[in-house]
């Protein structure tokens, strides 16, 4: 029988069983859609951790799989599902009538994610009723009796470290500068509630006024209710000159805190809940810093040390043009730093957020083009996301020839896009 008459009879068997002679196609995992609604007109401090939280989460979404939406637009509970929000957060504010209310418990009783922070389980003598299943019983918390002043960054204890929000926690963090609330409940007597982190006592007193500093005590900081997709956080309060109405902390400087909304985040939104390798960059090392697709090494041309030199991939030679050092700058970026002048990192050209737009060195400055935060991926591997555009660091092209300039492009998770750091 002629080879092409018995593919076909074989095609038209696999048809008519559902079955497909070629291998399936790879799909990309869809992004969990998150919407946060805030409402940026109460307390300077509290609308600088608004602003922020809408740059931050941006910049995270593609390197973290998920979409992000901000809205000011409280109406949208009431007719809020799965099909438009994965995950919802409450950024410093709450739902502002009883139709919102009910909308949301509609939405987390079918299913919904949710993470809110700070002034969100803020509630008092003024509350009204049609709040209680919030803040009593979805919460937890009962009315608020407390807070700390001025606003510091502390210790927190890790309860938890088996629930997917902290997996890839030590036993202790700092986190970044907050005010600290206090509850009417004892949330540890509450059954449906798992307390995720609070104040270590070793980080006590807290606060800078004694009039308004806690000295002793156990404070819940994170929690989740057993009965809901739900992340709740007690920081979201940075630190202000109020006579300028200018931030003295971003409540987004802390790796670890970071750490914990990005792998919270994740969970709520139906990714992946394995522990991941949170990875060990010695900050005071030198690495060679190899593609994992082609096998070649980040590299400054002609071992150039000056403004505008090009970084390209090169076989790897071991020369201090291939070598980088990764210094902590904030929030979870790292500058990155060329061995042959330490003056001189890796920077996106002319601060474009544009894809294919090319890397370079230049001197540091502290922009957002010239800081990456390093996401491991196990086994020594990490994909680098650019500050200012939230884009990978990339082999353009997935080419494997000597001398081809970098750049950034959108987060595919592609190997492209994936660097041994060794």
């Amino acid at each position: 029988m002629p080879r092409r008459l018995l593919l076909r009879i074989l095609a038209f068997f696999a048809a008519c069983l559902g079955l497909s002679l070629a291998a399936p196609p790879v799909q990309a995992a869809t992004p969990f859609k998150v919407l946060a609604f805030y409402s940026g007109s109460y307390d300077a401090a509290h609308i600088s951790f608004e602003k922020e939280a809408n740059v931050w989460f941006p910049q995270q979404a593609a390197a973290n799989g998920f979409t992000y939406t901000a809205t000011t637009d409280w109406s949208r509970l009431t007719s809020l599902t799965k099909g438009t929000a994965d995950v919802v957060l409450f950024l410093d504010d709450q739902p502002q009538s009883a139709a919102q209310f009910q909308g949301f418990q509609n939405y987390m009783q079918n299913g919904g994610g949710f993470f809110g922070f700070h002034v969100t389980a803020y509630n008092d003598s003024s509350t009204p009723s049609y709040a209680n299943w919030f803040h009593n019983d979805f919460l937890g918390t009962g009315r608020f009796t407390s807070n700390t002043w001025g606003p510091t960054p502390e210790t927190l204890r890790i309860e938890n470290r088996t629930h997917p929000s902290t997996a890839n926690l030590p036993a202790t963090i700092r986190s970044s500068t907050s005010e600290w609330y206090a509850w009417q409940n004892d949330l540890r007597q509450n059954p449906n509630i798992s307390i995720l982190a609070s104040m270590d006592q070793s980080t006590f007193p807290i606060g800078t006024d004694p009039n308004q500093t806690w000295y002793s005590g156990y404070y819940p900081i994170a929690w989740t209710n057993k009965n809901y997709k739900m992340l709740y956080a007690n920081f979201g309060h940075n630190a202000m000159n109020y006579e300028t109405n200018t931030a003295l902390s971003s409540t987004f400087e802390s790796a670890d805190q970071n750490r914990f909304v990005l792998d919270g985040l994740k969970w709520l939104g139906g990714g992946s809940t394995v522990p991941t390798d949170p990875g060990t960059i010695d900050p005071a090392a030198w690495y060679a810093v190899t593609n994992k697709a082609s096998g070649k090494c980040i590299d400054a041309r002609a071992a150039g040390s000056a403004n505008g030199t090009v970084i390209q991939q090169y076989t790897c030679n071991g020369t201090t043009a291939q070598q980088y050092q990764f210094a902590p700058t904030s929030g979870g970026y790292d500058r990155i730093n060329n061995r042959t002048n330490a003056a001189e990192v890796i920077d996106v050209t002319d601060v474009s957020t544009a894809d294919n737009a090319g890397l370079q060195l230049w001197s540091y400055s502290g922009g957002g083009n010239q800081q990456w935060q390093p996401v491991s991926e196990g086994g020594g591997y990490y994909h680098f996301v650019a500050r200012h555009s939230g884009k990978c660091l990339t082999v353009p092209g997935s080419s494997t020839a000597d001398s081809v300039q970098l750049v950034q492009a959108a987060c595919s998770g592609s190997a492209a896009q994936s660097f041994k750091v060794a």
